[in-house]
């Protein structure tokens, strides 16, 4: 019955907009001139937070135009009830403009332009399940705040981004938020139990037509002079340059490249406290890698539940640190390709070899990687891919994976089936991994289980590392919306059963999990499990609590959370409890300056109930900004500890402080100045390990 009513809707005639040709281009000044009144034009949006379906509080008109070589788009957002709020830093009011000109109802481009002149850019995956804010792309905006409204101009280059030629009309939407109220709007209704911005419900735009001929080319040299110093005392000065290549070989194909690259002026990564047997998981933060990222990745739920994805490419894994030293990257070269419903791509890189101080011992081998990936539309309700990837240091080194995916995508249910075979050193193991999240009428289910073999192996490639787990997991209970203040409120009892790596029986846990959303934007979260667990030899009884709370206004933000596990301490080989805490905070002043402030700890307790250690990182943060192009951070990552509850013996065992000023004085053009300074405790307070510093100029070519 539910898919019968998701391919009706899906059958009904969608909103329309015409593009008519500008005889004049307009100047992005922010001042919508007479010229875009001759423009077709929407009006007709509808609310979906924080009242779903509801008549929107303020009027947005939108426009539509272009020429040969630009989509041009308008928003006048009136704000009548108070004026609207444009800051650097904080909330603020948004727009955003969604478009799929692949005709793909998968896949979309977003242009957000805040009222402050910020402006951001992205993807939309998996039909609104999860998105993709790396892609940049070249774009033009202009918006000026009046007392009463908000008039944005935006100008997109048709060679910016991917389209198909002959197609019935590109998907087209458009959004609005109005930070006083919490409110969103957008043109095409979306549900918010069918989660983000459904591509295949957009409106369709007709009559684009690019006329420019010639291709899309972009030449990124980069300059840079770095300082490198360590504990030893070695100094290095090193100039140095790299190039970026971008070529769009069709408008559905690209092609990058990049040659020596240096990414000293990424911010480092946070410190994480881990006692668990598996490794960090580590967010991207290279340009060249994360660009296109999402078309080397398996269909996956997006958020939903506990489900968990297997990456079978991770592509952290090439340059990857070896103590505190990256290995160099020598090249990358990265084809990928979109069509209607469909996208492919190939990536391949060279890292050379790595060895310590004194250029003795081989700390890692020169090694090659290549990542294979293709999926498409199967139907409109199920899509499917496939995905290669590999690595060799030389022919007895090496370690590959094939893997795909079979999707379902009705609106409210939503199912994946991820399979794959891994080879490492010519041992060979599979997985499967499996979900589905779905809303019966007021009831809210979401379910998963994996079996992952204990020779799959992806360690020098992707990030899989619980090779020999299997799993099953089901929560499921009511949820309601619109109750007085509260938005949207769920319990939902929840039952898990997995057999963990090494042992043969399988651990069993049953609890329960509330959230409530707010009208305003505040929430919170409990839960509570238990149950009996096997591992490590042993078996216990296992329990978890956590409580989080948050909040957020115009002048601040704020996060609380406070944690209690009863389990097995891998750092220290044995099970006791475990108790931690955490705050973020940041206070926004002047709509230019954010101040934050991270404080968090980590009581571990022996098995008697004594407490044993107390690690408490602090991460004090300052970002400044004038400009919308400008930016200045300052930030500290300081980590404490203190032995048992001796207050008066605790120490810093570590400290990163980093200084970070960026200028994006043109589009992808920017001027970067970094220092990264990291010391430990080795006995006698704290020690310089490494101290970098850069700058770096990147300068566009764009033809």
């Amino acid at each position: 019955m539910y898919l019968i009513l998701a391919l009706l809707v899906a059958a009904a005639p969608a909103k329309t907009l015409t593009v008519n040709r500008a005889t004049t281009p307009p100047r992005l000044d922010g001042v919508i001139e007479d010229a875009w009144l001759a423009a077709d034009s929407v009006e007709d949006f509808v609310q979906y937070m924080p009242d779903e379906g509801a008549t929107p509080s303020e009027r947005t008109v939108v426009y539509v135009m272009q020429d040969d070589a630009n989509l041009y788009v308008a928003f006048r957002a009136w704000s009548l009830a108070a004026p609207p709020v444009g800051q650097l830093y904080g909330l603020e009011d948004e727009l955003t403009l969604y478009l799929d000109p692949m005709e793909s109802r998968q896949t979309a481009y977003f242009f957000k332009a805040y009222a402050s002149g910020l402006w951001r850019q992205g993807l939309i995956l998996d039909n609104g399940a999860d998105e993709d804010w790396s892609w940049d792309g070249v774009w033009y905006v202009g918006t000026k705040l009046y007392p009463d409204r908000i008039e944005c101009e935006m100008r997109i280059p048709f060679k910016t981004i991917r389209w198909r030629p002959g197609t019935e009309g590109w998907g087209v939407n458009f959004e609005r938020g109005v930070a006083r109220k919490n409110e969103f709007i957008s043109w095409t209704e979306h549900k918010e139990s069918e989660g983000g911005s459904q591509v295949s419900k957009y409106g369709r735009l007709i009559g684009a037509e690019p006329r420019a001929k010639g291709f899309y080319f972009e030449l990124l040299p980069e300059g840079y002079v770095r300082y490198d110093e360590n504990g030893a005392g070695t100094r290095k000065w090193r100039p140095s340059a790299s190039l970026n290549l971008k070529w769009d070989l069709t408008p559905q194909t690209t092609l990058n490249a990049t040659a020596l690259p240096d990414f000293a002026q990424i911010e480092s990564d946070p410190y994480s406290f881990n006692i668990s047997r598996y490794p960090t998981y580590l967010e991207e933060r290279r340009p060249f890698f994360i660009e296109g990222s999402e078309i080397f990745r398996l269909g996956g739920l997006g958020h939903m539940g506990n489900f968990r994805q297997l990456d079978l490419f991770y592509s952290r894994r090439i340059g990857k640190p070896v103590g505190n030293k990256p290995v160099p990257i020598l090249g990358g070269l990265k084809l990928t390709g979109r069509g209607r419903g469909w996208s492919a791509g190939f990536l391949g890189a060279a890292t050379d070899q790595l060895t310590d101080t004194v250029g003795v011992t081989e700390l890692e081998s020169r090694r090659a990687f290549a990542v294979l990936s293709g999926r498409g539309r199967l139907s409109s309700l199920f899509s499917g891919g496939l995905l290669f990837a590999g690595t060799a240091a030389d022919t007895a080194r090496h370690n590959a994976v094939l893997g795909g995916d079979i999707g379902l995508d009705a609106g409210r249910h939503k199912a994946i089936l991820q399979f794959a075979g891994s080879e490492d050193a010519r041992k060979t193991g599979w997985a499967l991994n499996s979900g589905y999240g779905g809303y019966l009428g007021q009831f809210i289910a979401v379910a998963s289980a994996s079996w992952i073999s204990d020779s799959f192996s992806v360690k020098d490639i992707g990030y899989v590392p619980w090779a020999g787990r299997r799993t099953a997991s089901v929560m499921a209970g009511p949820w309601w919306s619109r109750l007085g203040p509260v938005r949207r409120l769920y319990v939902t009892p929840c039952f898990t059963v997995q057999r963990e790596p090494g042992s043969e029986d399988y651990s069993y846990k049953g609890g329960l999990w509330a959230n409530v959303q707010m009208r305003t934007n505040a929430g919170g979260e409990f839960g509570v499990n238990a149950g009996r667990v096997f591992e490590a030899d042993t078996s216990y009884f296992g329990r978890t609590a956590n409580l989080s709370a948050w909040a957020s206004d115009l002048k601040y933000n704020i996060n609380a959370n406070a944690s209690y596990n009863h389990g097995y301490n891998y750092g220290r080989g044995f099970i006791a409890d475990n108790y931690s805490g955490s705050l973020w905070g940041t206070y926004y002043l002047a709509g230019k300056v954010a101040a934050m402030l991270r404080l968090s700890t980590f009581w571990e307790l022996d098995p008697a109930g004594k407490v044993v250690a107390v690690t408490s990182p602090l991460g004090p943060r300052l970002d400044f900004s004038f400009d919308p192009r400008v930016n200045f951070n300052v930030y500290d990552n300081i980590v404490f500890a203190t032995p048992g509850t001796r207050l008066d013996s605790t120490r810093a065992v570590s400290n990163r402080i980093g200084f970070l000023f960026s200028w994006n004085f043109l589009p992808k053009s920017w001027l970067y100045v970094a220092l990264n300074d990291f010391r430990m405790d080795v006995g006698e307070g704290l020690s310089l390990v490494s101290r970098v510093g850069a700058v770096k100029l990147r300068y566009l070519f764009y033809f």
